[in-house]
């Protein structure tokens, strides 16, 4: 396998632009993944990357082996996922991603439980309120929350979600209880805004006896983090649009006050993607069905609180 393992190396190392990086990601040593991009460099003949003392570029060598080496690692997992079926005992590694609330409050603390069960199976997280490209990334599952848009990924609903606009009751002392949607926009309240390069939270959607209104609201404060959101809220900066299962325990203990609660946010879902392939794959389908009936249960308390 050792061979299997430098491809896999050299992939990572070039989609993620550093043997640090690369490494880490397959838990390993710089100085491991190093050595096994030079095995593998050997083996071959060629260069595949010019390094210098502070980055390392494919050749155009790297940029050929790259396609056909993806192309035996897919094949490989592929083949893998397939036989897969006939192990009584799940086993390998699970890539998983999800926002950075409903990875650490939801799905992180149901992750204990799944290794106890399947003890051979390996889980690595990735949190980040960032979109990923999960192919590219090489992932197995991606948790979110909201529209994940298009996709060609098998697409499992686990759970409706809630949202709530809250802030501080000091911020509502110094600015005001907003009590009409308008008031967000007109009554000089500042917004506390998820915002990242092609973030789709550039506005808020409420339900109103009308229907569902748009606004599209400013704010003196953005983050690609809702839980610097969070942290901002609570320290009576403004007021923030959060999933109520991420802000259920300041709610109750009155450190957020909940706002315009008659015409709260649109609700959203929770969810997760995978590739239509890791279906074969019982590993994937068991840790998918665990998260997704303890998740559901965890969001039915947190709608009930």
């Amino acid at each position: 396998m050792s061979y299997i393992e430098s491809l896999r190396v050299f992939v990572r190392v070039l989609e993620l632009g550093s043997i640090t990086s690369g490494g880490r990601d397959l838990r390993l040593t710089p100085a491991v993944a190093s050595k096994r991009l030079k095995e593998l460099e050997k083996h071959l003949g060629v260069r595949l990357f010019n390094r210098t003392t502070r980055s390392i570029t494919p050749t155009e060598a790297g940029h050929v082996f790259y396609d056909e080496a993806k192309t035996v690692l897919t094949a490989l997992e592929n083949a893998e996922a397939r036989v897969a079926s006939f192990s009584q005992v799940p086993r390998g590694a699970i890539r998983v991603t999800a926002p950075l609330g409903v990875g650490r409050r939801i799905v992180a603390p149901l992750v204990p439980a799944f290794s106890d069960a399947y003890p051979e199976t390996e889980v690595r997280m990735r949190l980040s309120d960032r979109k990923v490209d999960m192919l590219a990334d090489g992932l197995d599952v991606a948790f979110f929350i909201g529209d994940p848009g298009d996709s060609n990924m098998k697409l499992r609903k686990i759970a409706d979600c809630d949202r709530v606009l809250c802030a501080a009751p000091g911020y509502l002392a110094r600015r005001g209880t907003p009590k009409t949607p308008d008031e967000l926009l007109h009554g000089g309240h500042n917004c506390l805004l998820l915002r990242y390069p092609r973030s789709p939270e550039y506005f808020w959607t409420l339900q109103t006896p009308t229907g569902p209104q748009k606004l599209e609201v400013r704010g003196r404060y953005d983050a690609d983090d809702g839980d610097v959101l969070t942290d901002w809220a609570l320290a009576g900066h403004g007021i923030v649009n959060k999933p109520r299962f991420d802000v259920q325990e300041h709610l109750a203990s009155g450190r957020l006050v909940e706002v315009l609660p008659e015409t709260p946010p649109l609700p959203t879902i929770f969810g997760c993607l995978f590739p239509h392939k890791k279906l074969q794959d019982p590993k994937i389908r068991l840790f998918v069905d665990h998260i997704a009936k303890q998740g559901k249960a965890r969001f039915a308390v947190s709608a009930e609180a």
